[in-house]
């Protein structure tokens, strides 16, 4: 077999070979197993890096361009826009297809294998809407096909993972809910005598980087002017401040796309005439010093704290200005989740009834993906299976897991 199976995902990668039928996954990365879906271009034009060494890139300081949730764009025309990165310009596309093909290169020296064939893990839905879900698909296509691929197959993530869920009973129903950094899919199983029966699957766009979008609007974007107010250049009157830009600097995949001199501009217009200038000076001095990327990983830290129940949980600004935090609590997060529970709800049920299994009859529910680790998952889950087992998947591996088992029958 010549196929590698990779999970190219939001926020994490992994990739995996069918070795004896048993999933063997591949050190990509010092040791490790998966790594961040993650880029950087450094300023001197060196050569672009991944993973965990474009995150330390970042972290350390260092001069470049860091890229995240490339996943989010694809279907979108931001997609195939040229831009100027890492001293060149070029299109997210090219910058897909050097990751991929970086993943394929460090597979084949782990195996000493050549791989012209790749089973490749999708969402249910890139996008609600048909056609922008299909371009997302024939983008991720050919970057496969650029990075040296040349025969690509696609398999649901959800199904994946319940290939790679533990054996149930004959005949016991099982629902897959695996919420990743930028979807929320599901699929509904029975086990039967010869494996696992898909009987619906299911998707929404939603996932870790709509809940980080979320309360960094509610929590950190406050203290750089969002929901503050402008005055007029005449008159007495207020204006609400535009919402736009930190709509953007909250959303992981725009936050390179704002460090352009008209933005900066803008800022600085709106600085001008801002009610409370100290916040529009610190949005000002995100941007100059382009450190938007710190404020989501702040934001993100902050968001794992208050999941975790920890006392005094807060978003640590002092990047922007010494001593700057947002204090965030469980409660002040669930206020800023109440949307993305209700849609999470109701994508549940949804694949139920497409399913056309009533809720009560699911035996058990596996939770996968990072963002499943967030207590409003596992609460709605049950709200809606209350007689249903839960149990947690390798959040991270469960669907490269599954995807490395569907090799068999995919070649």
């Amino acid at each position: 077999m010549n196929t590698l199976a990779i999970d190219f995902g939001t926020s994490n990668s992994a990739v995996a070979v069918l070795e004896a039928g048993t999933a063997r996954r591949l050190n990509i990365e010092g040791g490790a197993e998966v790594l961040p879906t993650a880029v950087f271009f450094p300023a001197d034009r060196g050569p672009m890096r991944i993973g965990t060494a474009a995150t330390e890139a970042l972290i350390g300081g260092e001069e470049g361009r860091y890229m995240r949730a490339l996943k989010s764009v694809l279907g979108t025309p931001l997609f195939h826009e040229k831009r100027l990165i890492g001293g060149k310009r070029r299109g997210l596309a090219e910058v897909v297809t050097a990751f991929l093909a970086a993943l394929k290169a460090r597979a084949e020296a782990e195996t000493g294998r050549s791989f012209s064939n790749v089973l490749s893990g999708r969402p249910v839905h890139f996008h609600a809407e048909a056609a922008r879900d299909a371009q997302a698909e024939a983008d991720l296509r050919g970057c496969y096909l650029a990075a040296g691929f040349e025969h690509i197959r696609f398999c649901f993530e959800p199904e994946a993972a319940a290939l790679a869920s533990p054996a149930l009973p004959p005949g016991a129903l099982g629902l897959i809910v695996d919420i990743g950094g930028g979807t929320s899919d599901f699929s509904l199983f029975r086990e039967t005598a010869s494996g696992i029966e898909i009987i619906a699957s299911h998707g929404i766009r939603l996932g870790g980087t709509d809940f980080d979008r979320a309360i960094s609007l509610d929590h950190a974007m406050p203290l750089l002017g969002h929901g503050g107010q402008l005055r007029r250049e005449f008159g007495p009157e207020l204006l609400p401040m535009p919402a736009e830009i930190y709509v953007d600097l909250a959303t992981w995949a725009k936050i390179p796309f704002l460090y352009t001199q008209e933005t900066r501009n803008a800022v600085a217009r709106m600085r001008k005439l801002a009610v409370d200038a100290r916040a529009l000076g610190r949005l000002a001095d995100v941007l100059e010093h382009e450190i938007g990327h710190d404020l989501a990983f702040a934001v993100e830290r902050g968001k794992i704290e208050a999941n975790a129940g920890k006392p005094g949980a807060m978003i640590r600004m002092g990047k922007i200005e010494r001593g700057l935090y947002a204090e965030i609590s469980a409660g002040s997060m669930t206020a800023s989740l109440v949307r993305a529970r209700s849609d999470l709800a109701e994508a549940l049920s949804e694949t139920c009834r497409i399913a056309a299994v009533p809720p009560g009859q699911v035996g058990v529910v596996v939770l996968v993906g990072g963002s499943s680790l967030m207590g409003l998952v596992a609460e709605e889950a049950q709200k809606l299976c209350p007689g249903a087992r839960l149990e947690r998947a390798e959040a991270f591996t469960a669907v490269i897991d599954g995807l490395a088992r569907a090799i068999e029958g995919a070649d």
